[in-house]
């Protein structure tokens, strides 16, 4: 069953209101004048990449690792396990782990396009700024909950965004002053409603924390045969708590995860390397070519031959069939 993410009434006052409208405004011409073509665009401030959108998109799987995104306009659509999360110009999104995530544009035209940033982050810098200001005091008493979350995006917000994309015209300050602009960004986002659930991650020994080296120990090893007890050994949690824990940060059991990252990396790896399902499928960690095309199909929607073959012709510009 699908859940969107739920839009609070805002109670902003009319002004507050008016600049953040003005000021999106300035954002969205910002982006559109620094991005000529469609697609992702690398900027001399590290960590933050421009996108830029003129029709609505097919779902792109792929990992999604810790950051912070905002549209300046148009709209998008996040899927995480069967979890949806839909936010615009009005709204920024923060993923607070690695998650395997299916995302699609949904609002772009040529007249209208989609416009967009995103800003990594460093574990280390979000933790190190929490545990600087104290933010990871409260996150203990709290039940872990999803590593990506939306929030409004308010003028007290989009005043360092709006710095910060003004750097790359000054490309002579963004040495000195795109790093505290970045730990301004964070400051705010620390300081949001939900801004604890990145807040975990100062906490020694914390659920978050935990979970995140789960995370990384599937990534680096999703090929191998899943033994959650040894998992559960590895940080120091009971099996029971491990699921608990896991599938309320990543909406999905560690097999399920497993299963993604594997299903991901296969077809990655048929478009890149030109390898065959069969070759694919055991590279990955299946032993069962059968038991590959089933889950393959059921994740894509498609046999993994046939898959392949549509994405190709999309890269050559034809249409799908």
């Amino acid at each position: 069953m699908l859940t969107s993410t739920p839009h609070t009434l805002r109670n902003d006052p009319p002004v507050d209101r008016l600049r953040a409208t003005v000021m999106r405004a300035e954002l969205a011409a910002m982006i559109d004048r620094l991005t000529v073509t469609d697609g992702a665009h690398e900027t001399a401030i590290p960590r933050l990449g421009l996108v830029r959108a003129t029709q609505t998109q097919h779902p792109v799987h792929g990992m999604c690792e810790p950051a912070f995104c905002v549209l300046a306009q148009g709209s998008k659509r996040v899927l995480l396990c069967d979890e949806v999360y839909i936010y615009d110009s009005s709204q920024y999104l923060v993923a607070a782990q690695n998650l395997p995530v299916t995302s699609q544009v949904i609002d772009a035209s040529p007249e209208a396009p989609y416009l967009g940033l995103r800003l990594g982050f460093d574990v280390k810098e979000v933790t190190a700024l929490a545990l600087d200001l104290a933010f990871g005091k409260t996150a203990p008493t709290r039940a872990s909950q999803r590593g990506i979350f939306t929030g409004e995006l308010s003028p007290t917000l989009l005043d360092p965004v709006l710095r910060l994309v003004k750097l790359l015209d000054s490309p002579e300050d963004i040495g000195a002053l795109a790093p505290l602009i970045t730990r301004e960004i964070l400051y705010r986002v620390l300081r949001s409603t939900d801004g604890w659930r990145l807040a975990q991650m100062a906490v020694v020994d914390s659920h978050s924390q935990r979970i995140a080296q789960v995370i990384s120990l599937l990534s680096q090893r999703f090929q191998a045969p899943l033994r959650i007890e040894d998992l559960a050994d590895q940080v120091h949690m009971s099996v029971s708590s491990l699921h608990q824990h896991f599938k309320a940060v990543t909406a999905m059991s560690p097999l399920q995860f497993q299963k993604q990252l594997r299903l991901q990396e296969a077809r990655r790896i048929m478009i890149g390397e030109h390898l065959d399902a069969a070759t694919a499928g055991h590279r990955v960690g299946y032993e069962s070519q059968s038991q590959f095309n089933r889950e393959y199909s059921r994740f894509f929607g498609s046999p993994p031959a046939r898959d392949i073959k549509r994405l190709r012709e999309r890269q050559l510009g034809r249409p799908d069939s």
